[in-house]
């Protein structure tokens, strides 16, 4: 079954260059402006969507991607919430694939089964569990390709090749390469490291190769496109949408804007990378 990933991705290997992924919270700062802002990032140049699932233990996550969770949270933003907002974007744009990032917990309390009925049923493409290791697959992995979703897998640079092979058994959609080690949004991106890394990545795959954690400016985030399949941005535009609220934590006017305008720049770098490549 070919999922809109793959067609993206598709796309984007006859244009010659690589994805722009963007990364938000679900309902952050509240509902009506998290899809506002979700609906604002294709026209803007996102090629592909993560979204996040709030949840109350999210242990992977740096400062600002935790204080996201906890105003989604606070703001009444659940699963179901999520998978609601999907639908919705759903209605006004049948292409940009959209991935749901998160951990299992929330999932596991909502049904699997269920989960993966309602997720396929609002629009989404694939998922990243960052807590469910390969020896796991059978929990959400197996079922969730079944249901014909991408279950997009972590690598990082403690994943040798001893250890890859099981990290990219039933992968698909594309391999996550977590440039740092350590939290989100905690250090900055080495872009001749990654190159290597990702090199070394596709040795054992023919998936596209996208690399998240530490991409803030256009200029990083060409230098990683330059060397990838693709540059994942979540903790500069989390930083963007928590700089444009007002002092209680509100939505201001300028919310949405503040989000497009550097996901805009951001684009600008990935698809300049295309010209510094060739």
């Amino acid at each position: 079954m070919t999922t809109r990933i793959d067609t993206r991705f598709a796309e984007l290997r006859k244009q010659g260059r690589s994805a722009f992924v963007t990364f938000l919270m679900a309902g952050d700062p509240d509902p009506a402006t998290s899809l506002a802002i979700i609906r604002a990032l294709p026209k803007a140049g996102a090629d592909i969507i993560e979204i996040g699932m709030p949840f109350t233990d999210p242990m992977a996550d740096g400062p600002a991607v935790q204080a996201a969770g906890r105003r989604a949270l606070d703001a009444g933003m659940t699963l179901t919430g999520t998978l609601r907002m999907i639908g919705e974007f759903r209605k006004d744009d049948d292409s940009t694939p959209v991935v749901l990032m998160g951990y299992y917990n929330p999932v596991y309390i909502y049904g699997v089964e269920k989960f993966l009925d309602d997720a396929r049923a609002a629009g989404v493409d694939g998922l990243i569990v960052v807590d469910l290791p390969p020896e796991e697959d059978s929990e959400l992995c197996i079922p969730a390709m079944k249901a014909g979703l991408n279950f997009i897998r972590l690598a990082t640079p403690t994943t040798d090749d001893k250890r890859l092979p099981a990290v990219l058994a039933n992968t698909s959609g594309f391999v996550y390469y977590v440039s740092i080690t350590g939290i989100t949004g905690s250090a900055a991106a080495d872009s001749t490291a990654v190159g290597a890394a990702v090199g070394r990545i596709k040795r054992h795959t023919s998936l596209p190769v996208c690399v998240g954690f530490g991409i803030r400016t256009p200029d990083a985030a060409r230098g990683i496109a330059e060397r990838s399949d693709g540059a994942v941005v979540g903790s500069a535009l989390v930083d963007a949408l928590s700089a444009s609220l007002d002092a209680e934590g509100k939505a201001t006017s300028g919310t949405v804007q503040a989000v497009a305008s550097l996901a805009a720049a951001l684009a600008e770098g990935v698809r300049s990378a295309r010209q510094a490549a060739d």
